[in-house]
Parts: structure tokens; C-alpha cells; sequence
């Protein structure tokens, strides 16, 4: 398997969080083989507005070298981290909650509305990031064409092709990610299926962290169990506020 992946220098252990961050996504890169049909969706080679952005998200909350607890989703959609480099961030709740915008690009996911009114009941973004980090356990996304013809979201663990042909990657992007300074006590993951099994099934072979906390993925809540939204972000907040530092 043949993938590019971040260095980072010894310096870069003195940097803030927020700059390991940022050299993180500016290496971040995959050019092995996948299966038929499916392809990768980089939005920090794609659009060169996106690293910018991204820089100035991550010096507004994250220019300390506090730990943080890591919570991991799936893979990045289109319409959000696919769009805007931020997980679970699309371009409405970038500018309405975060200040900051990506000239020419307009996206909406359901799953950034949730994430964001999670948020706003944490206390607010500057609130929430002092405590938390919000990555994937694919750090890139995927896409396949649909019959009809048009670009769908893609995920991981759609096909066992799939899976098998990140996983190096998938290792090498927590492993990576965890210099940041995160804690390895927790890990939230972002989906009780599939996405837990396999993140689950990785730890118990490379010790990421000393146990996973599975809750319900934001786009489940919203497709399937809309009347039911308030129950799951009260419990996202009793289960993040008993973590917190």
C-alpha cells in the first residue's frame, strides 16, 4: 500500500496545538489503490482557500497546548468536512458560529446542525474546543457515482475493500493525531454500529486509548430520530461534561 503521510518533526512537539493541526492537514494525502469506483476527496489539495481557512479556525481555538479528548466520526461528507477541512463543520455553521467563510462555496449537512447545537448547550465553540477535538477515523473522505450519475458520500466501511485498503492510513492518522496533546483516557465515537466495531476492534490491537464511548452519529439522530433530537443532545452533554478536564 502506498499512502503520503506527515512527518513531524521533533521541533513541532513545542508547537500549539493548533499548529500540529494545521502541518497535520497540510501533508495529509492518499495515493494508494481503492477499490473500483470509489475515490478520495482531499479538500486541503482540492481547494486552496480550505488551509487558510482551517489555519484560522484552529489559531482561534486551539493556540495552547492544552490536552484535549478526541471524538471520532466516520469519514468526512461532502458538504462538510469535505467542503470546509473542519469535521462535522459546513459552511453555514462556519460562519454563524465560527466567524469565518470559504469565498464562493455554500454547503448545509444535517449533521453539522446537530454537532452545532451540541455545541451552543456545551457553552459555545470557545468552550467546547478547549476540551474537545472532533476528527474522523478516515482523516479523508469518500465518494462513489451513483447510477444516476451524480457524486455521493462514500464510507469506510461500505465495502470490506474498502476498509482493508485504508487501514495502514487509518492506524497512521490516530497515531499521528494523538501528538497533538490529546488524552488517550476516552475516545467518543461518532456511530454505535458498524464505525464502533471497527474503531474498537483497531484498539484492541494498538492501544489507542484505554476505552471508547459509543454515541448515537449525528446523522442518524437527524434522518431517523428528529423528534427524538433533544433526548441525544442532552445525552451527548451529560456524557462529554462527566469527561471534561
Amino acid at each position: 500500500m502506498k499512502y503520503l503521510f506527515l512527518h513531524i518533526d521533533k521541533n513541532c512537539f513545542m508547537c500549539s496545538f493548533a499548529e500540529k493541526v494545521i502541518a497535520f492537514c497540510s501533508e495529509l494525502g492518499y495515493s494508494g489503490e481503492l477499490p473500483a469506483g470509489i475515490s478520495i476527496m482531499n479538500p486541503f489539495r482540492e481547494n486552496p482557500e480550505v488551509l487558510s481557512v482551517i489555519s484560522a479556525f484552529y489559531r482561534k481555538y486551539y493556540s495552547d497546548n492544552r490536552p484535549r479528548r478526541i471524538i471520532l466520526g466516520i469519514n468526512p461528507g461532502r458538504f462538510g468536512a469535505g467542503a470546509t477541512g473542519i469535521p462535522f463543520t459546513d459552511t453555514v455553521r462556519l460562519k454563524e458560529k465560527c466567524g469565518l467563510s470559504i469565498p464562493g462555496i455554500k454547503t448545509h449537512e444535517t449533521s453539522s446542525v446537530f454537532i452545532y447545537e451540541m455545541i451552543d448547550r456545551y457553552g459555545g465553540p470557545e468552550k467546547f474546543y478547549i476540551d474537545y477535538f472532533i476528527s474522523s477515523v478516515s482523516p479523508l473522505g469518500f465518494t462513489k457515482t451513483a447510477l444516476s450519475g451524480k457524486e455521493v458520500n462514500y464510507n469506510y466501511y461500505d465495502s470490506r475493500e474498502l476498509s482493508e485498503a485504508i487501514l495502514d492510513f487509518t492506524v497512521e492518522s490516530i497515531n499521528k493525531q494523538l501528538l497533538f496533546g490529546i488524552d488517550r483516557e476516552i475516545c467518543f465515537c461518532l456511530g454505535t454500529g458498524k464505525n464502533f466495531r471497527f474503531l474498537s476492534k483497531l484498539n484492541s490491537e494498538y492501544h489507542f486509548f484505554k476505552r471508547i464511548e459509543p454515541l448515537e452519529h449525528p446523522r442518524f439522530i437527524m434522518q431517523y430520530r428528529s423528534k427524538q433530537k433533544n433526548f441525544y443532545l442532552e445525552r451527548y452533554i451529560e456524557k462529554l461534561r462527566c469527561n471534561q478536564f
